[in-house]
C-alpha cells in the first residue's frame, strides 16, 4: 500500500439532499442553512444533479426568474460525474480539473454514500490543491478524459435511473443499453 489517501477518507457523508421538483428557493434556504454551496438532487435514491449557487446566480438570479417559482429540475446540473469511494484523493482532484467540475459525488454499489470537494481535498492535500490549479489551466475539458468517466442520471435510451451511466457515442446510457447495443452488432 502507497500511504495515499482514498476518497472514502475525505469525503463528507452528513449530505444536503433535495428532491427534482422542490422549489429552488427551498434549497437555497438548505444550503443557507447547512452553510454549503450545493445540494445533490436524488430520486428513487440516485443521484440525478446537483444544484450549485453557481446555477441559481446564472440561471435563477441572473434570468429575472422568481426562485419560489422555479423548480430545482429544471436549472440543476444533470448529469454528475460521479466517482468510487476507493480511488485515490490525486485521481479524483485530476477528474474534477480534467472534467472543469469542483464536486463528485461518490457511488458505492450503485448507491450515494457521499460527496468530495476541491476544498476537501485541498485542506488535507495543499500540495494537491496546487496540482489541480495546474490541470485547471488548461481552458478546455479534457474531452477523453471526460468520456471515460461514469455518470449517474437518466439513461438517454430507456430512462431508467442509474448511478453508472458511461457515454457511448455521446449519449449516456446503462448497462442494459449498452448491452442492448452490442447483442444488436
Amino acid at each position: 500500500m502507497s500511504g495515499e489517501v482514498i476518497v472514502k477518507e475525505a469525503m463528507k457523508t452528513n449530505l444536503a439532499i433535495v428532491k427534482p421538483d422542490v422549489s429552488v428557493l427551498e434549497a437555497a434556504k438548505l444550503m443557507k442553512k447547512r452553510k454549503i454551496g450545493n445540494v445533490l438532487v436524488v430520486e428513487k435514491k440516485q443521484p440525478i444533479g446537483i444544484l450549485t449557487e453557481s446555477d441559481i446566480l446564472k440561471k435563477v438570479v441572473a434570468e429575472g426568474k422568481n426562485a419560489k417559482e422555479i423548480i430545482v429540475k429544471d436549472v440543476m446540473s444533470t448529469p454528475i460525474i460521479v466517482v468510487d469511494p476507493y480511488i485515490t484523493l490525486e485521481e479524483a482532484m485530476k477528474t474534477m480539473g480534467k472534467c472543469n467540475v469542483r464536486r463528485l459525488p461518490v457511488i458505492e454499489k450503485d448507491e450515494l454514500i457521499g460527496i468530495i470537494t476541491q476544498k476537501d481535498i485541498s485542506l488535507i492535500s495543499p500540495v494537491l490543491h496546487e496540482i489541480s490549479r495546474e490541470w485547471y489551466d488548461i481552458t478546455v475539458r479534457d474531452e477523453s478524459h471526460l468520456k471515460k468517466q461514469i455518470f449517474s442520471g437518466k439513461c438517454e435510451d430507456c430512462g431508467i435511473l442509474s448511478a453508472n451511466l458511461k457515454n457511448v457515442e455521446g449519449r449516456l446510457l446503462c448497462e442494459d443499453c449498452i448491452d442492448a447495443l452490442k447483442y444488436e452488432e
